[in-house]
């Protein structure tokens, strides 16, 4: 299966003089990031950024109930990323017990749901069975969500099954190879570094 490989630039705030030029600039139509320029478009909102890129690359499905199923499917994701992305935050007295809800999450509401998607289809693809934004959600939270519990497939075969599939496509198994442009989990410094950025 060919798919496509689009080049991109990150840029990461370091200082809150850069952040603050963003929003003078009148860049950061709801002064958040993240922004994205892209066809003479400067985006914020990582929906519609997403949702963008998702349909100018053929990641959205071909019909109406197609995009619908990708939007819950991504939406769902979205929540359990939202737990993950707010962890490096934590209070450290809190750590362990918001650790525990992500596992608990993903393992009981949150992959069930597509453990049982892919068995009662049988394809490779969580719609349509073609590769699109909803399985890229999915296998971005499967790897973010074993950086924190290792074992967190062991009860999910078809999940299993998907991760393998989706890492050996050549387009993610380039990025997920040392050097790629992915980043690592937030380290303390990250932590340090968004709370300097953002504080009021």
């Amino acid at each position: 299966m060919r798919m496509m490989s689009m080049r991109f630039e990150e840029v990461f705030l370091q200082t809150k003089e850069q952040y603050d030029k963003l929003i003078k600039d009148g860049v950061l139509l709801f002064q958040q990031v993240p922004l994205v320029e892209i066809d003479g478009m400067k985006m914020v909102q990582t929906r519609a950024i997403l949702s963008y890129i998702a349909g100018k690359y053929n990641l959205y499905g071909k019909d109406l109930k197609e995009r619908a199923l990708i939007d819950m499917y991504v939406e769902g994701i979205s929540d359990l990323m939202q737990m993950i992305l707010m962890f490096p935050f934590s209070p450290p007295d809190a750590k362990e017990k918001n650790l525990d809800s992500i596992k608990e999450r993903a393992t009981n509401r949150y992959f069930p749901v597509f453990e049982k998607v892919l068995k009662q289809h049988g394809q490779d693809f969580l719609v349509g069975n073609k590769f699109s934004w909803a399985d890229v959600q999915l296998i971005e939270a499967i790897l973010a969500v074993e950086e924190k519990v290792p074992a967190v497939l062991s009860g999910f075969p078809q999940l299993q099954a998907f991760k393998t599939k989706m890492s050996n496509m050549p387009t993610i198994k380039k990025f997920l190879q040392p050097g790629s442009p992915r980043k690592p989990p937030p380290d303390d410094h990250y932590v340090e570094t968004v709370m300097k950025v953002f504080k009021r």
